[in-house]
């Protein structure tokens, strides 16, 4: 086929494409004529990007800290990205579902690698001058890292571990949802009430958490794995794609915050509590939580000691690598 040819075919197929569109194929090619080129800035927004940068005190560390957590939610959104194509997907397709579960992976290396921004990147003095001034705000209230929990595990999988076995498996969304497990860690230290970074992050985020566990109240990343053919769920390479999710997502992801933590709150005997009150000695050690996407997948033993040895190593006090 010569180029006059490849031409007039893919006109052809452009009149196929905008034939029900309410325009003819002309008036398509004259927007197309005078389009501007498109430019690298303009196409990821390059200028708006880095103007969303806006810290609150003169201390230079807090834009590092703002963008890092910047970086960090749009890493979210990739995660959530490939979840999503998971979750609807009909075609159970071992393949796809492979993958998908390996970008995932993917991007929480990139995430667990480079928090050591966050742990070595800054200045102590700096960070604990600046963090006053954004009170009441915290991580915790990252809504997207708990739509992420929702679309990959059933909400039995995430209520708060001195709840989990008071559960029958015949309860509601909406009771299973009071009692999961990152609510105890919003909770005032001395009195046991709710903070008010818990309160405002209700407020914005419940309804919406909430249709989103009830639209995938039989379809998370789980439920998924579950209903493939039995010979796609014994498959290692999916098995094993799905195990180092879980580490990542429910051990090594939460150890980075506890070295941060570590770092900031608590080195030097000079304690300090966390932005916006949470509790996080009680709430950031996956071996307090036991938080476990795919439970099934993992031997007794496994959960029996999930992220202990790495809270250990946190803790110890003798470690000089934090």
């Amino acid at each position: 086929m010569n180029q006059d040819d490849i031409i007039k075919s893919q006109i052809h197929k452009l009149e196929e494409k905008y034939r029900h569109s309410g325009q003819d194929l002309s008036s398509y090619l004259d927007g197309l004529l005078y389009q501007k080129y498109l430019t690298y800035w303009d196409y990821i927004h390059l200028d708006t990007l880095l103007s969303l940068q806006v810290p609150r005190t003169h201390f230079p560390d807090e834009e590092i800290f703002i963008m890092y957590h910047q970086i960090t939610e749009l890493y979210f959104k990739l995660i959530l990205h490939e979840q999503k194509q998971l979750v609807e997907d009909k075609s159970q397709d071992l393949s796809f579902f492979v993958e998908r579960i390996r970008r995932m992976n993917s991007y929480y290396k990139a995430l667990i690698s480079s928090f050591s921004i966050m742990i070595k990147g800054m200045e102590r003095e700096q960070f604990l001058r600046y963090r006053m001034a954004l009170l009441p705000a915290s991580g915790f209230q990252s809504v997207q890292y708990r739509m992420i929990e929702i679309y990959a595990t059933p909400l039995e999988n995430l209520v708060h571990l001195d709840d989990r076995e008071t559960f029958t498996g015949k309860n509601t969304i909406e009771e299973l949802f009071e009692h999961i497990y990152w609510k105890k860690g919003a909770t005032d230290i001395t009195t046991g009430e709710k903070t008010l970074t818990l309160k405002q992050f209700e407020f914005r985020y419940t309804p919406r958490l909430l249709r989103i566990s009830n639209q995938v109240k039989n379809s998370t990343i789980y439920h998924k794995y579950l209903q493939l053919p039995q010979a796609s769920k014994n498959n290692e390479e999916l098995i094993n794609a799905l195990k180092e999710l879980d580490v990542n997502a429910n051990v090594n992801w939460p150890l980075m915050h506890m070295g941060s933590a570590y770092r900031y709150l608590a080195k030097e005997k000079a304690e300090v509590d966390a932005t916006g009150g949470t509790n996080w000695k009680a709430y950031l050690p996956p071996s307090f939580q036991k938080i476990i996407f795919f439970p099934t997948l993992h031997s007794e033993g496994e959960k029996e000691t999930w992220g202990k040895q790495w809270v250990d190593h946190i803790f110890n006090p003798e470690n000089k690598k934090i």
